[in-house]
Order: C-alpha cells, then sequence, then structure tokens
C-alpha cells in the first residue's frame, strides 16, 4: 500500500500587473507544442459589421489546456444544474458568432 501523501497548501497572489478584463470572443490556435487562447471583445455596431478588440493571449501546454477543459466542462455542468440550459443560439435580429 501507498501512504496517502498530504495535499500542499496553495497560496494565491497577484502579481503587479494583474489584471481582470471581460472577455466575449475567445480564438484558439493549436501547433503540436501548445495551444494559444487569445481573448477579445466584439464591437458591432452595424448588422454587416463585426470588429474584434484582442487584449489577451495566453499560451498554454496541451496538458494544461486539456486539464482547463475538463474544469470548464465541470462548471458548465454545474451552472446549468443551477440555472438551467445554456443555449448557443443567436440573438434576436444578430447573428450567430462564436
Amino acid at each position: 500500500m501507498n501512504p496517502q501523501q498530504s495535499q500542499p497548501k496553495i497560496q494565491l497572489s497577484s502579481t503587479a500587473d494583474y489584471r481582470e478584463h471581460y472577455a466575449n470572443s475567445v480564438q484558439v490556435r493549436v501547433s503540436l507544442w501548445d495551444f494559444f487562447l487569445l481573448f477579445g471583445t466584439i464591437n458591432q455596431a452595424a448588422p454587416d459589421s463585426v470588429s474584434i478588440q484582442n487584449f489577451q493571449g495566453i499560451f498554454l501546454s496541451p496538458q494544461q489546456a486539456k486539464a482547463l477543459a475538463n474544469v470548464l466542462q465541470q462548471n458548465v455542468s454545474q451552472y446549468e444544474s443551477a440555472f438551467g440550459e445554456i443555449k448557443l443560439e443567436p440573438h434576436a435580429g444578430g447573428p450567430l458568432i462564436q
């Protein structure tokens, strides 16, 4: 039998340049070595014109990307259990942008 290892204590801190932003656009690029997530905000001033202003890019290892996908799926499932299904449908009069 393997003895149970105690879990390490995790201490969270923020760097001096830490910022929080709202993103309603995430683009994903994949290479053999990493995943690149590009976060931005979408502005649709006219029905036929959409602009995306990207503000942050994050590189993840494939392992960390898969772990993130698992954590997001667990949290989406919990959210839907509490608040109902999240529908990916276009808003009235607007296109679906993903």
